[in-house]
């Protein structure tokens, strides 16, 4: 697996790991908002929406235009591209193991039990003896 730049990968990942971030972005899968738009849902303050677009930004996810004082933030979908395609790696790791684990599985339903035998009452069972 080729790694991409690991600073750039943390800083998305750290991006994502904040519940508010990640409702901003997915409000910006849609369409593009201004930062009241963005802190609204939230019930913050537009300074403190404006840091968390600032942490996207910084990783590389939102995109900002400043027109006179309303700031326009758009989705930047490369980065999150990237974090999928390394997080793919291990959705295959897991999926190959998961697939060897349901073969095992499957294999030991169908394999013949070994008979056991039935204890028929709580004094055998004291004394380690069934009867047939």
């Amino acid at each position: 697996m080729v790694l991409h730049s690991s600073a750039a990968l943390d800083g998305v990942f750290h991006a994502l790991a904040d519940p508010t971030r990640r409702a901003m972005l997915r409000s910006l899968s849609s369409k593009d908002h201004n930062i009241g738009e963005l802190a609204a849902p939230h019930r913050m303050t537009f300074a403190a929406a404006s840091k968390h677009v600032r942490v996207l930004e910084s990783a590389g996810l939102v995109r900002r235009l400043v027109r006179g004082r309303t700031h326009i933030c758009s989705i930047e979908p490369l980065p999150l591209a990237k974090a999928e395609k390394w997080l793919r790696f291990y959705e295959r790791f897991w999926t190959e193991r998961l697939d060897t684990l349901d073969a095992l599985l499957r294999a030991e339903d169908q394999a013949p039990t070994p008979s056991t035998p039935i204890i028929s009452s709580r004094k055998d069972m004291r004394h380690g003896r069934s009867k047939p």
